[in-house]
């Protein structure tokens, strides 16, 4: 390897891409393409980042797997950025198992972060942790250390452990200090400051507050009742109870715990669940049939009592009950969630994240965009979406994945 494709790498590997470009912007020899390619995604090109690394792959010879392997990895990393969930991920698998055999120890580790980011973007957790806890961050410099305790990070918050998180991203920025790359400490800052903005509202005694994710992790340990429209279940301590494929019970859920320690009249009940106007003697029928279902569903944890207008609800062992709210409520909250990171989606990755259609994610879509809410780029199967972090909440409640106490 000839001195200006080593000091290409050492200008990337400090985070600086220009410095590498003007070292290799010329050249079209396999490492040159390799290290263009990380220089552009470095900037944001990734459409010309993607094609220059596959060139690479090209440029390789069949003998210089290792390498090539390294060209995959990248490439990979280019995807996970842009958002392309539907990037083959055996691709990636098979390149950190190549590594790992010709001892490239480090690349082989970011290799198996990058599987890990992305488990945690689809809200698979407990595989994105079993294959962290296979990681020794012991050896790796300054860099790869902020790194892995950012991922770290990432799943604590998500698991609402927020001391683990706040833990983690302490390290993570003594890390990026020592590695002394600004866009590394920028990150760190960044992903820092969920644990400093509201995450949730609680609605008690007709009243509404903003929540930290601290305070949430209080409020889900605590006694009190939950009904967490985060993601649509009620919840007391350990107990949880889904309604996530059940609406109208869930409507009818929220409705009693906001009027707690009140009742709800019928005809308030009918226009949440229903959306009826104008109602007549089938619905509330129907009325009385949901609200039967909907004791049978939290009998463990809640009484519901006819009153002389409506009904009421009572904890069974909770003194209190409350409604945990999204921070902005919406018809479509959840896409807003994921484009809220300010990372460019395609349409495909959403409806890959959210596990839903594709076509139920483009009406979404269509709908934000008509509201200039979302805004997209590029067109058929380049096609991206995004908008910019909306300020004043995170949304880690709204993600996919399990919000469970230990």
């Amino acid at each position: 390897m000839d001195s200006l494709i080593t000091a290409a790498g050492r200008a990337l590997a400090a985070g600086d891409p220009l410095g590498a470009l003007k070292r290799v912007a010329l050249r079209d020899d396999a490492p040159a393409l390799a290290l263009r390619g990380i220089a552009m995604a470095q900037l944001g090109d990734f459409v010309r980042a993607k094609a220059l690394l596959r060139s690479a792959v090209r440029a390789f010879g069949p003998k210089e797997v290792a390498t090539r392997a390294r060209c995959v990895v990248a490439e990979a990393e280019i995807a996970l950025v842009s958002r392309d969930l539907s990037w083959p991920a055996k691709l990636l698998a098979s390149a950190r198992a190549t590594l790992e055999e010709h001892g490239d120890r480090l690349n082989a580790a970011h290799a198996r972060h990058l599987e890990v980011r992305r488990l945690v973007l689809m809200g698979r957790l407990d595989e994105a942790e079993l294959l962290l806890s296979e990681i020794d961050p012991a050896p790796f410099p300054p860099a790869w250390k902020a790194a892995h305790e950012l991922v770290l990070a990432g799943i604590a918050i998500r698991r609402l452990r927020t001391k683990e998180a706040r833990a983690a991203l302490d390290r993570a920025g003594r890390a990026a200090f020592l590695a002394r790359i600004p866009a590394l400490v920028a990150e760190v800052e960044t992903a820092s400051l969920i644990l400093k903005t509201p995450a949730a509202r609680l609605r008690a005694n007709g009243e509404e507050r903003p929540l930290l994710l601290e305070e949430v992790e209080a409020l889900l340990s605590s006694n009190a009742l939950v009904v967490d429209a985060c993601r649509n279940v009620v919840r007391q301590k350990g107990a949880v109870i889904s309604l996530a494929s059940r609406p109208v019970l869930f409507e009818l859920a929220r409705a009693l715990a906001e009027a707690w320690p009140g009742e709800v009249s019928r005809d308030v009940l009918l226009t949440r669940a229903f959306g009826a106007r104008l109602t007549d003697e089938s619905h509330r029928a129907r009325l009385r049939v949901e609200i039967g279902r909907l004791r049978r569903a939290l009998w463990t944890l809640a009484n519901i009592s006819a009153t002389r207008y409506g009904f009421a609800i009572s904890g069974r062992r909770a003194r209190e009950i409350v409604v945990l709210a999204r921070p902005v409520d919406g018809e479509h909250g959840a896409v807003l969630a994921f484009l809220a990171d300010g990372e460019s989606w395609s349409s495909s990755a959403l409806a890959l994240a959210l596990g839903t259609s594709q076509r139920t994610v483009q009406r979404a879509l269509d709908s934000l965009a008509t509201a200039g809410k979302v805004q997209s780029f590029g067109h058929a199967r380049a096609r991206r979406w995004m908008t910019p972090p909306m300020p004043g909440f995170t949304t880690t409640l709204l993600l996919p994945a399990p919000l469970l106490i230990d």
